[in-house]
């Protein structure tokens, strides 16, 4: 029997989930609600294969798929597959690139109880699996790295490229400087710029955007 250990925050799916891998002969050995749970769990059990879900306590974002590239990245092999409500484009990127036995599905897209547990055995095996639309989100991230921008945000990142500053960007747009700032937040996110002690995330963006649009 295969040693799982799963990590669900959603009560009733965590234990939905651990009757279809029970019945299909998967050993649960831990189902846990965070990703903190999940990273002492798999140190005390040593499992066979993690399935996770992305977003998960405390802020509901991406807490599974960051501890999943973790535990990859610690326990190299170790067989993880993450199940998401949508593509995560930048962490979906750093987890399949840490080589084979790896999965990423669509919560919406596992329709078959047979095909999603065949999914788990395949990457098991070292295989890799993963959501026909995370690969094309994937593959348009690769054209165009502002593809994942709403039209809002590429306008914001626009207005940060002529130097305005979030007060201006808001009186240009006609919305306030909290909008701003979170717009501004989910840009930098979604091009893949982590907070750093050493680097000038704007800056960074606004290369990003002038490459993009003078290509």
């Amino acid at each position: 029997m295969t040693r799982v250990v799963l990590a669900e925050d959603g009560v009733l799916l965590r234990e939905g989930l651990v009757g279809v891998l029970v019945r299909f002969g998967f050993e649960v050995v831990a189902a846990v609600g965070d990703a903190d749970e999940l990273i002492t769990a798999v140190g005390k059990h040593d499992p066979e294969l993690v399935i996770t879900d992305i977003k998960m306590p405390p802020t509901f974002s991406d807490e599974g798929l960051r501890a999943a590239v973790r535990l990859r990245r610690d326990r190299p092999g170790l067989p993880v597959v993450v199940l998401s409500q949508y593509v995560q484009q930048e962490f979906a990127a750093d987890l399949i690139g840490t080589g084979d036995g790896v999965g990423y599905l669509l919560k919406d897209r596992v329709a078959d109880i047979a095909d999603f547990v065949a999914s788990l055995r395949t990457v098991v095996d070292g295989g890799t699996v993963v959501d026909p639309d995370v690969v094309r989100r994937l593959l348009s991230r690769q054209r165009d790295p502002l593809a994942g921008l709403s039209g809002r945000e590429r306008e914001v990142l626009a207005l940060i490229a002529e130097g305005r500053s979030n007060s201006a960007i808001a009186s240009a747009l006609f919305i306030s400087d909290p909008a701003v700032g979170k717009h501004v937040g989910n840009i930098l996110a979604k091009l893949g710029l982590p907070p750093t002690d050493d680097t000038n995330r704007r800056v960074l963006a606004v290369l990003t955007y002038l490459r993009t649009v003078h290509r």
